[in-house]
């Protein structure tokens, strides 16, 4: 089988990459899809496909699965055995086969990244066409292994590492491997730049490969794990019972008045404001969370805003209200309320209060800095003197930032995130945000950044 007829279907914003695959007799195969079905249903409707099977490696912790979607438009859903998934769905274990006419699909058991993930060999006849290695083996690096139970991170990297080296690296070198974690994954680690890669290149290229032996491997792996959303933490357990099915059709957000969203408000409900960060700064409500839309929305809002809660929206006319839903069902929010009428200037109106957040360009910048992007990122290159506090650990409240402080990030849409978090928690509203980021500063002041 070609390469042609296996097409990626890439989520940049949470570094994935599913795939439609053409079976070359009018029927597609989709393999870990994301939850809005419209994008596999219009690639497949271009090459006159319809879609037979959806197939999953493992349960999935960082978005929610299509595959109920597209088996309620009649693809037959393939699974471990041992995801004990509580829909419909064909199981199977290692070795285990599924015929589609002239190809086949192997399923090979590589537990590690889950307990009970599998990955799958596409033969064409007795030929390695492609393997398809969700989490196992990633371009440059495997996916992590701390995501099902804290007290089996370890073991499921020993698991890893005897699945690659039994399973996985025996292949063919020239075989064909197309992971579903990729570059900008949190399941990745660590993250790599490319989506695509081939079992020859991994066992001269990827440094956790050549660690050598099991303990090097384990060692390398584990120390370089960083921080993942808490969402994570619940989507296995939505993915295994099955997510509510919504349909292929645009997404709906009810327009609120002034009046119901405070009421939500009062009730509980989070106001996210998803307009660009030079919007929200101008004027804003008191109290809600700035998480600009863009492809890593999903990501800030399931790592900064309970789940649990209703959700209400400020969102500007220019932007796409059918995207911004798909972006948070994606990763389990269900109770979205809608956006509000007239936005920001509705709420002033009536009465209600507006803050202002102080933006300040690179070049006047001043300290203390505050920088809130991840470990990894601040190793690289920070502002000298910066402290340092993940975004993720400001929203959790257990971090203190100075009153008077820049807060930066790369861009500035993360740091906007974490001012929003400090008014909303009372800690701090006295906090200004870096346009830019340590590399605009730096250059600004023709100074050089710190590298840890």
């Amino acid at each position: 089988m070609s390469r042609a007829g296996i097409h990626a279907i890439v989520d940049e914003g949470l570094g994935n990459s599913s795939y439609l695959v053409d079976l070359g007799d009018g029927r597609a195969l989709a393999l870990d899809p994301s939850r809005h079905p419209s994008g596999y249903l219009e690639r497949a409707e271009e090459r006159g496909l319809t879609i037979a099977y959806t197939v999953e490696t493992h349960l999935h912790a960082d978005f929610v699965s299509g595959s109920r979607e597209l088996a309620a438009l009649g693809a037959q859903v393939i699974a471990p055995s041992a995801a004990g998934l509580d829909y419909p769905a064909r199981g199977l274990g290692h070795g285990d086969e599924l015929d589609l006419g002239g190809l086949k699909l192997r399923a090979l058991a590589t537990p590690g990244h889950t307990p009970e993930h599998l990955s799958y060999l596409l033969l064409d006849g007795a030929e390695p066409a492609a393997l398809f290695s969700g989490g196992s083996l990633l371009v440059g690096a495997v996916a992590r292994t701390d995501l099902n139970d804290p007290s089996r991170t370890e073991s499921l990297a020993r698991e890893l590492w005897r699945s690659l080296q039994a399973t996985i690296l025996t292949l063919p070198d020239d075989l064909a491997v197309y992971p579903t974690h990729g570059a900008g994954s949190f399941c990745s680690a660590p993250a790599g730049d490319e989506r695509m890669t081939t079992i020859g290149r991994e066992k001269s290229t990827n440094p956790l490969l050549a660690a050598g032996t099991e303990d090097a491997f384990v060692k390398l792996l584990l120390g370089g794990l960083g921080t993942y959303p808490p969402y994570f933490l619940r989507l296995r357990d939505v993915n295994r019972r099955g997510p509510h099915v919504y349909g292929p059709g645009p997404a709906h957000l009810p327009v609120l008045d002034v009046a119901t969203v405070n009421a939500l408000v009062r009730d509980g409900a989070w106001v996210i404001d998803a307009r660009p960060i030079e919007r929200y700064a101008a004027g804003h409500i008191a109290g809600s969370v700035s998480i600009a839309l863009r492809d890593v929305f999903a990501t800030w809002l399931g790592w900064l805003v309970p789940d649990d809660v209703a959700v209400v929206f400020v969102v500007d006319e220019d932007q796409d209200d059918d995207l911004l839903v798909r972006e948070a069902r994606k990763v389990g929010y269900e109770r979205i309320a809608g956006a509000l009428a007239g936005g920001v200037d509705a709420w002033r109106v009536a009465g209600r209060p507006v803050s202002r957040t102080d933006l300040v360009g690179a070049a006047d910048a001043t300290g203390p800095f505050v920088d809130v992007r991840q470990q990894s990122e601040f190793a690289a290159g920070h502002v000298p003197g910066a402290g340092h506090a993940e975004l993720g650990a400001i929203a959790s409240g257990a971090i203190h930032v100075p009153p008077g402080s820049t807060v930066m990030c790369g861009h500035g849409e993360r740091a906007m995130s974490a001012a929003s978090m400090l008014e909303r928690q009372q800690h701090n509203a006295n906090v200004r945000v870096l346009v830019g980021g340590p590399h605009e500063w730096a250059a600004g002041h023709h100074t050089s950044l710190v590298r840890v």
